[in-house]
């Protein structure tokens, strides 16, 4: 599917131009599923996303996996990010029967979902965007960790900045456009889904804004004499322990659990905080300057599906 359409350059006015051909020929679809164009895709992705369909469920996020998790530190914090939200984001939610989101690549959805309206995104985040219109209209999004799909992350760290940069800003937009929305939606329809959704919308961006207050407030305190410097000390150790190094031991125990081998992502075990310390300046700068062009990412890893099985 290219990127550059009449009427933009993401991939959500990829998916409307697309979906929107399908509808106007009645195309006989049960459902469909995205990838990149540089994805691997597992043999059996199309089974088991079959499964989850005749189930019942109609969006659908599979497994998004890294190709090249040890190419860079970069590509590493990808890695484990990716592997952190598939287990503490995604399975688990799936388990308490809340909604998942999805996550860029590798899922499906429904085409009757999309047949009365076509994909209506207007976001530089579509994935996040149509999990948001989805959890509004008090529908949950499924998880399928069998459903594997492999993705090539970016090595460089101008490409990762101007990658992630772009997903905050898409959040920001996201944020903008549907946090009123959810909060109605909690108001009528009273369920857990719609508040996870609204907890899920203002805990990012707000929730970094109230921190970054909270430490400005914890130095003028201390300059004003009012609190000691070990009282400081302690205020920004509890900040920065947990937001940069226990993030270190989370990602070691999510390697253990999925019975990955630990030695070929010590480097990347060790960049984490940084890989983290760098998304939080993004988020700083998207605070007050928002770029909204989309750039392409290159992917220059030429892997065949026999490496990553």
């Amino acid at each position: 599917m290219r990127e550059k359409t009449a009427f933009g350059r993401t991939k959500g006015h990829a998916l409307q131009w697309f979906l929107a051909q399908k509808i106007e020929e009645n195309a006989d679809y049960d459902a469909f599923c995205v990838f990149d164009a540089d994805n691997i895709v597992d043999k059996d992705f199309i089974k088991n996303m079959n499964k989850k369909l005749c189930q019942g469920e109609e969006v659908v996020q599979g497994y998004r996996d890294i190709k090249n998790p040890t190419d860079s530190w970069i590509a590493s914090g990808y890695a484990i990010f990716y592997w952190m939200m598939n287990r503490f984001y995604h399975l688990a939610r799936y388990n308490l029967g809340l909604s998942t989101l999805i996550n860029g690549t590798g899922f499906m959805v429904k085409f009757d979902v999309v047949k009365p309206n076509g994909w209506k995104t207007y976001t530089l985040t579509e994935d996040i965007e149509f999990s948001l219109q989805r959890i509004i209209a008090g529908k949950k999004l499924g998880w399928a960790t069998d459903a594997i799909v492999y993705d090539e992350q970016p090595v460089g760290f101008k490409q990762s900045w101007s990658q992630r940069s772009r997903w905050t800003v898409g959040h920001i937009q996201c944020m903008e456009r549907y946090t009123k929305k959810l909060g109605s939606s909690v108001k009528d329809k009273k369920t857990l889904v719609t508040l996870d959704g609204l907890l899920y919308i203002v805990g990012s961006i707000p929730m970094f804004v109230v921190t970054l207050l909270l430490l400005v407030v914890n130095a003028g305190l201390y300059i004003g004499e009012s609190m000691t410097k070990a009282d400081l000390i302690y205020s920004y150790a509890m900040y920065i322990l947990p937001t940069f190094f226990l993030p270190i031991l989370t990602g070691m125990l999510i390697m253990i659990l999925d019975k990955r081998p630990i030695k070929p992502m010590i480097k990347g075990l060790l960049f984490y905080p940084l890989f983290l310390g760098s998304w939080l300046l993004i988020n700083f700068k998207c605070l007050f300057k928002r770029e909204t062009n989309w750039e392409k990412i290159e992917h220059v890893r030429d892997i065949k599906i026999n490496e990553v099985y």
